[in-house]
C-alpha cells in the first residue's frame, strides 16, 4: 500500500468498475490491442449490443502508426478478429484526441438517433479518469462503468514503483489538469 500522497493520485486516476449490461461500449482510440480484445469479450458476455470505437490518429504525431489508416480501423479489425460482428460496430474515424472522442461519438449516435443510458468505457488504466471525464460530460444523463486495461505495464498497484511508469501517471494527472482548465466549463457556487 502507497503512502498517502500516492494513494490519493492512484484513487483519482485508476477508475475501475464491474461491468453491467448496459447500451454500448465505447472505446478510444489508441494503438494497442488489449482494449478491443477486452470489449470484444465484454460483447460476448452480452454486455452491450454495440460497440463505438473512435479515432483517427494522435494529435501529437499527425499520423496513424500502423497498416491501417485509421484507430477505428485497426481497432475494429481487432474486434472482427475476435468474433464481434461488423453489424455491431458503430464508426467515428475523426477523432486526434480523448476529447474529441467523446465530442464525435456523441455525434455519431445522434446522427443515428441511437439513445444511451448506461455506456461501458474501455480505456487504459492510467487514462481513465481522463477519458471518464471526457465522456461524462459529453453525455451528462448516461451513467458509466469503467472498464479499464493495464497497458505498459502501469496499474494502480505499482505505477509508483519505477520512475518510467511514475512519469506517465504524473504526465496524465497534469494533462488532466490542464485539459480539465481549457474543455471543461467550471461551475461556482457563490
Amino acid at each position: 500500500m502507497p503512502d498517502p500522497f500516492y494513494q490519493a493520485i492512484t484513487d483519482f486516476i485508476f477508475v475501475q468498475n464491474q461491468p453491467a449490461v448496459s447500451d454500448i461500449i465505447f472505446l478510444p482510440g489508441g494503438y494497442y490491442p488489449q482494449a478491443a480484445q477486452k470489449v470484444a469479450s465484454l460483447y460476448h458476455e452480452g454486455y452491450a449490443p454495440l460497440i463505438l470505437p473512435s479515432g483517427k490518429y494522435s494529435k501529437n504525431t499527425g499520423y496513424f502508426p500502423g497498416e491501417e489508416d485509421s484507430e477505428w480501423a485497426y481497432l475494429a479489425g481487432i474486434l472482427k478478429q475476435n468474433g464481434v460482428p461488423e453489424s455491431a460496430i458503430l464508426q467515428e474515424d475523426e477523432a486526434t484526441f480523448t476529447w474529441e472522442n467523446a465530442i464525435f461519438s456523441r455525434q455519431v449516435l445522434e446522427r443515428a438517433g441511437i439513445e444511451i443510458h448506461q455506456a461501458i468505457l474501455c480505456v487504459q488504466a492510467f487514462h481513465a479518469r481522463r477519458a471518464l471525464t471526457y465522456y461524462q460530460q459529453q453525455f451528462p444523463d448516461v451513467h458509466f462503468l469503467v472498464c479499464p486495461v493495464v497497458t505498459k505495464g502501469i496499474a494502480a498497484d505499482n505505477w509508483y514503483l519505477s520512475p518510467e511508469k511514475t512519469d506517465i501517471v504524473l504526465g496524465e494527472l497534469e494533462r488532466c489538469g490542464t485539459q480539465f482548465h481549457c474543455f471543461l466549463p467550471l461551475k461556482h457556487d457563490r
